[in-house]
């Protein structure tokens, strides 16, 4: 099950803008100033024009990531879904695969590893983080949770998540974030920060980091 980061949570998903502005955090790494698919770096954490798209784990920027915020606690996907599983790593289409493992054997080994990783949705030079990433991160923060999400540099909005089952959950409360693993856990923030296994059919929010 893959790494996914949460921290208590908002973005305008149909846009897709992945416009590349580069902030440097408290560690002194690169990230995107923003979630993929938001329209700006969030102003406050329920700045819905900040939440951007939730990825299915290892999936590409294929459409079923989009969703039209409309406030600060609603949204709604910009395209259908199915539960048919791909075959292979690459669904062909814009559904969300509303199922737990939305790839058909259920391995997702080579998916989003680096920049030259299969299905990375990131920009050139960018990749989604790793688990101990994210940790570096959380650690730099004044509190671990929602405010010191937002208060660190990469000020981290509240988008909450979609479940495998396609509905919208916690947003405005909560904010789960992808990161990426051989065992790819998902990182909890808004408590006690523990990893926890994720299923690889929920759709969470993706904060890119910029490559050694």
């Amino acid at each position: 099950m893959p790494f996914g980061f949460f921290h208590a949570g908002s973005s305008n998903g149909t846009n897709n803008s992945n416009l590349v502005v580069e902030v440097t955090s408290a560690t002194g790494r690169i990230w995107m100033d923003r979630n993929l698919g938001a329209m700006r770096a969030a102003t406050s954490a329920t700045d819905y024009q900040a939440y951007g798209s939730l990825y299915q784990f290892g999936r590409g920027s294929d459409g079923h990531q989009l969703i039209n915020w409309t406030s600060a606690t609603a949204g709604t996907p910009v395209n259908g879904t199915t539960t048919v599983r791909s075959i292979n790593n690459s669904p062909g289409n814009n559904l969300f695969i509303s199922v737990i493992d939305w790839k058909n054997d259920n391995t997702y080994t080579n998916l989003w590893q680096g920049t030259s990783g299969t299905n990375n949705p990131c920009p050139d030079g960018f990749r989604v983080p790793t688990s101990q990433e994210w940790l570096d991160e959380r650690a730099s923060w004044t509190s671990n949770n929602a405010a010191g999400a937002f208060a660190s540099p990469l000020k981290l909005p509240l988008a909450g998540y979609r479940s495998y089952n396609s509905t919208l959950f916690e947003v405005g409360t909560s904010g789960r974030y992808w990161s990426t693993l051989a065992n790819r856990f998902h990182i909890y923030v808004s408590g006690t920060g523990n990893p926890t296994p994720s299923d690889e059919g929920n759709g969470f929010s993706v904060r890119c980091i910029k490559d050694y």
